[in-house]
């Protein structure tokens, strides 16, 4: 009896100590990558499928599969590890952004194009 005991503390403590740790670390963030984790401005307060994350305010995606910026130099969508320096001033911490949901596609441009063609545009008539 006493080695029944004895082996169930011994398997159960440590295997509880183990689910405490891993439920303690907050909340989780699944892309289609590589398990990298997500840059230190993005903190998910729940569970997500997500790939992409727009800046609205400055037109640009982060794409969190592949870690890199996704923006416009010219007329044509880039991707890059960094911003360029005209972006330097942000703090993207707080900066708001929108997480792109159920939008897998490496193709953002026609992503952009569909959602983001009227955005700031008012429909009044002056």
């Amino acid at each position: 009896m006493k080695t029944k005991i004895l082996f169930r503390a011994r398997v159960l403590i440590p295997l509880l100590s183990i689910l405490m740790a891993i439920t303690s670390c907050g909340p989780m963030v699944f892309t289609t990558g590589a398990n990298l984790p997500p840059p230190p401005w993005f903190y998910p307060n729940r569970l997500e499928v997500v790939r992409y994350v727009y800046f609205p305010n400055y037109r640009f995606y982060y794409d969190l599969s592949a870690r890199t910026y996704i923006y416009l130099e010219g007329n044509v969508w880039v991707r890059r590890k960094v911003l360029p320096p005209r972006y330097n001033h942000l703090d993207l911490r707080r900066t708001r952004y929108e997480r792109i949901r159920g939008y897998q596609k490496d193709d953002i441009r026609s992503y952009h194009e569909e959602h983001n063609a009227n955005r700031g545009r008012s429909n009044r008539s002056s």
